[in-house]
């Protein structure tokens, strides 16, 4: 994984006058301001010390703090305790700097210059794994800030947070990895702004790091298979990680690249209406994070991946989605009816599974343009009272993240078939059963016809920097925030005006909708249900 490959450099010094010591013995401790450094020395029965002013936590003055015989510097604010000797933390988070001291008659000199190059760097990765391992979000934030001030790539902390995650999720991708695939796509395009990247670089770490917060280590098999793609999507088909496994170790060992093996993933992805449409998104993002970040990240990206796809949901096998496998041998009949989004609009799982076919001898991209329509049409119409009832079937927990799928998974389709056509059938017909699927959550017209308060181009903007000040608590809630704006930024751009109007209009109301995530009488009631008829 990331290395830095700059040499260590010469060991220098910069000596600079800081205070005398007799104010250091008159006050105990002295704050002194050297070359725009802020340094607090002390006078301790190990003789003179001193560190950085400034809690690596938050700023607070440590000539504030108090200092035990024992050279422990605690600071006031919030407890945070520090050996004076070498800076380790004893309780909180962030190393403290501390500086060389030298004592030349009656005048008290300190060494500011900085450590060399490799020494910081590794310094700021091993904290950051601290904080890593503890989901500490702000430290988190700090960390990257510090490699970005050091002059070293900042992605090098994405390509940590996968070395330090991918054999920790025990069932593969999460939505975190598609998170950091679009918060990259956020940072490229704000390379003027340091603020706007800090915040790409810390949510892409910080919700890696909860997906796998205590979390053991889930080690791969190391057998290596010839690479056969039909052996390799048998392997997925059967749920067979070891031989799934095997065939990628033996296509990455022939020098094959994501490019070479994107066919094929799509493939396994769209066999069956896996995951809720997960398995796609996550293929569509995979080839995204790997041009960022470099061939590093391929082996690890690719591994999770494949197990991903092995423990996914296969929905199209549950009696609600079963008409999907006939519609699918169906589709050659080429039907040639004319795609209209209204006729889909809150028609069930079979009749929207029925309608794409009589519209299957027309473009695939303008059936696909049709059910991405009424996909937004359904978001704009969700029944959001979902949220409040309790008494329901655990089939009736639906809400509003199972509807921005509808539009999350269709950016997932245009942009996997445009590449491999002949996955349009599964493609367009999964999209289908989205459509299908939410319309019985739906109420018969939106609460208010869709209208553009500003230009297009303002109201996305707008989105995207809703998204960058989300106010989130919840990773999984932001993340759909991200992806879905994204997702219409992307698809606006194939749709006439009042087309466009329509999916911003139901971005805005998502965007503008509580999550109620926590169902507490629901589960309750769920739950008694469960157990008396057990």
């Amino acid at each position: 994984m990331p290395t830095d490959g700059r040499a260590t450099d010469q060991i220098a010094h910069d000596w600079q006058y800081a205070t005398t010591l007799s104010k250091l013995r008159r006050k105990g401790v002295v704050k002194a301001r050297v070359l725009g450094k802020q340094v607090a020395l002390f006078e301790t029965k190990a003789g003179i010390k001193a560190c950085d002013n400034r809690c690596p936590h938050e700023g607070y003055p440590l000539s504030e703090g108090n200092l035990s015989d024992d050279c422990t510097l605690t600071c006031n604010w919030h407890n945070w305790k520090f050996d004076l000797d070498t800076g380790q933390n004893l309780f909180g988070g962030d190393q403290l700097r501390i500086f060389p001291v030298q004592q030349r008659e009656e005048e008290i000199w300190v060494d500011i210059a900085d450590p060399p190059y490799q020494e910081q760097y590794d310094a700021i990765i091993h904290s950051l794994k601290d904080a890593f391992d503890d989901h500490s979000y702000d430290r988190i934030s700090r960390e990257i800030a510090r490699l970005n001030k050091l002059g070293a790539d900042p992605l090098d902390a994405l390509r940590f947070a996968i070395d330090w995650s991918w054999q920790k999720m025990e069932f593969g991708w999460t939505h975190a990895y598609a998170g950091m695939s679009d918060w990259l796509d956020l940072y490229k395009e704000h390379y003027d702004s340091d603020e706007a990247q800090l915040v790409c670089l810390q949510e892409s770490v910080a919700h890696t790091a909860y997906d796998v917060l205590r979390e053991e280590t889930y080690p791969y098999p190391d057998v290596i298979h010839e690479y056969c793609e039909q052996d390799f999507l048998n392997a997925v088909e059967t749920e067979n990680e070891v031989d799934a496994i095997g065939q990628i170790r033996g296509a990455l060992q022939r020098g094959l690249e994501f490019e070479d093996l994107e066919g094929t993933l799509t493939r396994a992805a769209l066999t069956h209406y896996n995951d809720f449409g997960h398995s796609l998104i996550y293929v569509s993002k995979a080839g995204i994070l790997v041009s960022h970040l470099g061939k590093g990240v391929l082996e690890p990206l690719l591994f999770s991946l494949v197990r991903s796809l092995i423990y996914a949901t296969r929905e199209d096998k549950i009696p609600e989605f079963r008409h999907y496998d006939t519609a699918l041998k169906n589709w050659d009949n080429g039907g040639m009816t004319k795609p209209v989004a209204s006729h889909w609009h809150r028609k069930g799982i079979k009749t929207s599974l029925d309608l794409t076919i009589a519209s299957s001898g027309i473009d695939s991209m303008e059936i696909y343009r049709q059910l991405l329509l009424v996909n937004a049409r359904n978001l704009l119409c969700f029944d959001s009272n979902q949220q409040n009832k309790n008494r329901i079937p655990v089939s009736g927990n639906v809400g509003w993240l199972d509807f921005t799928h509808g539009l999350t998974f269709a950016n997932a389709v245009r942009k996997q078939c445009l590449k491999y056509p002949e996955m349009w059938p599964q493609g367009l017909l999964q999209m289908a059963c989205f459509t299908g699927r939410n319309a019985a959550y739906t109420v018969s017209s939106s609460e208010r016809e869709p209208e553009a308060d500003k230009s297009i181009e303002d109201e996305i903007q707008s989105a995207v920097e809703r998204v960058f000040d989300h106010g989130q608590g919840e990773y999984i809630v932001s993340v759909h925030l991200l992806k879905t704006t994204l997702a219409v930024r992307d698809e606006i751009t194939l749709l006439e005006t009042s087309e466009k109007v329509l999916l911003i209009a139901a971005l805005k109301r998502f965007l503008s909708s509580p999550v109620k995530r926590r169902f507490s009488r629901r589960t309750a009631h769920q739950s008694l249900r469960f157990v008396a008829d057990q």
